[in-house]
């Protein structure tokens, strides 16, 4: 697959908390540095996205007495999954993984800093109401194929890749750069099918 200026490289969350030993571990997390550290020498354009949460975010589970991590509630007329504190604003859980390579980043889109609501996407809240400004970044620098990898497959990496596929970019998945949470057993498998079945296209860092 040969690259071009009008690809980007979209790298979702891979911050402290996800990654084990974090507050909200993605299973084998870790695994896919190497990978999209590999993958970035790839790309000459590059963007990130950063759950950054304020302290009292409602989509935690101690913000909400006498309820328990993965509890689903109705957070302002949507369905949330109770989730432990995470990503908090000035943490170092929220920071980016130090074995990360940085150094080509173009720029950070930060998402999660509404308490009301939960951002799993990194272009808009999960009520479509906040917009964190990526689609409007991307398509100023005229990019028409944005590539997706990053954690979690089955929350904030499988709902950034529908919504640029919904925004009409040519939208591609590295499923060997992204881990799921799997709070059910199937969620992973199930992300992309439904991911596949939208017209994401899934490929692997070999693909390049």
């Amino acid at each position: 697959m040969k690259l071009t200026e009008k690809d980007a490289l979209i790298i979702v969350d891979v911050q402290n908390d996800f990654l084990p030993g974090g507050a909200l571990a993605v299973p084998k997390g870790d695994e896919i540095i190497p990978v999209i550290n590999a993958i970035q020498d790839k790309f000459d354009f590059i963007v990130v996205t950063q759950d950054f949460h304020p302290a009292d975010h409602k989509s935690f589970a101690a913000n909400n007495p006498g309820r328990q991590i993965g509890e689903l509630i109705d957070l302002n007329g949507l369905s949330q999954v109770l989730w432990p504190v995470h990503c908090v604003q000035g943490t170092e859980g929220a920071e980016f993984s130090k074995d990360l390579i940085k150094k080509t980043w173009r720029k950070v889109f930060q998402k999660g800093m509404n308490r009301e609501v939960d951002s799993y996407s990194g272009f808009f809240d999960n009520a479509k109401r906040g917009d964190t400004g990526l689609s409007t970044y991307l398509k100023k620098n005229q990019i028409d194929r944005v590539f997706i990898c990053g954690l979690a497959l089955d929350y904030c990496v499988k709902f950034t890749a529908l919504d640029a596929n919904e925004l009409e970019f040519d939208t591609f998945l590295f499923t060997d750069a992204t881990r799921a949470v799997n709070l059910n057993p199937e969620d992973g498998k199930d992300a992309l099918a439904e991911l596949e079945a939208a017209g994401v296209k899934l490929i692997t860092s070999d693909d390049l």
